[in-house]
């Protein structure tokens, strides 16, 4: 990546059942929203927060693949972002171990930030979680 140190990564993870079938999605751009490229994985069973915490993860080594030294991860679940923040506590024993991991991939980047949207903000990351789900279903 050329020039693009900044990137901003789109997450979303969502699963059909809590917990259920699961996929994770991100969709990194440069801050004016080119798109620099798109990853989704298909995660098995988990529930949503897990699943949220596995989009983050997924972003942040798209953002680091792409050469970024600086991210922003954008999200539609605030649990996830305020505990990445430090504003709430992990209590939830299955998702202390992933928010260990985000905090490492995080320190990996000179500078980061973490915010949550509303879900209509975040479509193409949604759409393309939708997207693994359906196709996992279907095939």
């Amino acid at each position: 990546m050329t020039g693009a140190q900044r990137v901003v990564v789109n997450v979303d993870g969502g699963a059909r059942g809590n917990p259920g079938p699961a996929a994770v999605a991100a969709v990194a751009t440069v801050a004016e929203g080119e798109v620099l490229g798109e990853r989704t994985l298909y995660i098995g069973e988990a529930t949503n927060n897990v699943a949220e915490y596995r989009a983050v993860l997924l972003g942040l080594e798209l953002a680091r693949d792409l050469g970024a030294s600086e991210v922003e991860v954008v999200n539609d679940s605030e649990l996830v972002s305020k505990q990445i923040a430090g504003h709430y506590k992990v209590k939830h024993a299955g998702l202390k171990p992933l928010h260990t991991d985000a905090m490492r991939a995080l320190g990996e980047f000179e500078r980061w930030q973490v915010r949550s949207v509303r879900r209509e903000s975040n479509e193409r990351a949604d759409a393309l979680v939708n997207r693994a789900l359906d196709e996992r279903a279907s095939g």
